[in-house]
């Protein structure tokens, strides 16, 4: 390893001399950090490369040996920050299904919602809430005001959760979110 490297670093001698002096001992101290010899072998190239990367500064350091030892704790450091921890999951492990949040699971009691409301309050309902038509745009279409259209999907939205509470036993929690309701295929 030192032949091969001398023609690299040209002059700079004193990082070879240091790498020399204190190599081993500073695998030592990650081989005793970490348990993977691989990533130790890692770490002691990336700390050579930065001592070579100092270049003539390397030269002025009054303790070159404290100084790779830092980098090396950084090092360390940074592995362990960039290294996630994992522990192997059984093969038998079952995969739960993934529960809907209770205001998605609505979803198979709204067709019993659109079907009991007047004809008028679906049609708002679908074409503003499901199919995302802007509301000036169902007012144009239907020969309202903006404001005329506004007030009839806030009163056939109260509607419906009100049939909603009723029919589908839809519950809400403190801040008012649903939290759970009964599904049921008849009603």
């Amino acid at each position: 390893m030192k032949n091969s490297l001398v023609p690299q670093i040209g002059n700079d001698t004193c990082v070879l001399n240091a790498w020399e002096d204190h190599e081993i001992e500073l695998r030592r101290y990650l081989a005793h950090q970490l348990p993977d010899p691989h990533l130790v072998d890692d770490l002691v190239q990336e700390i050579f490369l930065k001592a070579i990367a100092q270049g003539k500064n390397f030269c002025t350091l009054e303790n070159p040996r404290a100084w790779l030892f830092q980098v090396a704790r950084n090092a360390l450091i940074d592995s362990a920050r960039l290294t996630k921890p994992t522990v192997p999951l059984p093969d038998d492990l079952i995969q739960e299904e993934c529960d809907l949040a209770p205001v998605d699971a609505l979803a198979e009691c709204l067709p019993r919602v659109l079907a009991a409301l007047s004809e008028e309050d679906s049609e708002i309902l679908r074409q503003c809430d499901i199919e995302g038509m802007k509301q000036q745009a169902f007012a144009d279409a239907h020969g309202l005001s903006l404001s005329a259209a506004k007030s009839r999907l806030l009163r056939t939205r109260q509607r419906m959760r009100e049939w909603m509470i009723q029919n589908c036993q839809v519950r809400f929690d403190e801040a008012g979110s649903v939290c759970c309701h009964v599904s049921r295929t008849d009603t």
